[in-house]
């Protein structure tokens, strides 16, 4: 009779097996979503929400542009839409501090839209928001490259 505080050789076996199978890669995992962005050098609120949308998961590719006007004429951003930065994510635009729960429910749902916006720089969005403090108080807009919106999600 063995104590109960005795590990049985067969507990132990099955506790190796259990380790060594649970470091078996489990099939292949999605690689991350590349997202392009187009942002002033010097805005340190569009450096905020290029770390905003990478901790979300996204492969932020960046670009640092000095004619921001003339780029967001060149892939068709509304004049109505527009803030300080510009991203291209699976064929949709994304303007502004869009929040990146919000991007992923768009190329989930990919609704006929020419992409997201949060017209200006609202203080309650992924970039302009303080450290730990909540992000609230705007919406963020679907909008069609002839200007038209509708509301996407408010926050």
């Amino acid at each position: 009779m063995s104590e109960p505080d005795t590990l049985s050789r067969r507990g132990f076996l099955g506790g190796v097996a259990g380790i060594w199978l649970a470091g078996l890669p489990r099939g292949k995992t999605a690689a991350p979503t590349a997202i392009t962005i187009y942002k002033s050098r010097s805005c340190g609120c569009c450096a905020k929400w290029v770390e905003h949308v990478k901790a979300a998961g996204f492969e932020a590719r960046v670009h640092d542009e000095e004619s921001m006007d003339g780029l967001k004429d060149e892939l068709g951003v509304p004049q109505e839409v527009r803030s300080c930065h510009t991203a291209v994510v699976g064929g949709f635009l994304i303007e502004g501090h869009v929040p990146a729960a919000d991007i992923r429910q768009l190329l989930t749902r990919r609704p006929k839209a020419a992409g997201l916006a949060v017209p200006g720089m609202p203080a309650g969005t992924p970039g302009m928001a303080e450290t730990g403090s909540r992000i609230a108080d705007f919406d963020v807009l679907a909008f069609q490259t002839d200007g038209s919106t509708s509301v996407f999600a408010r926050h």
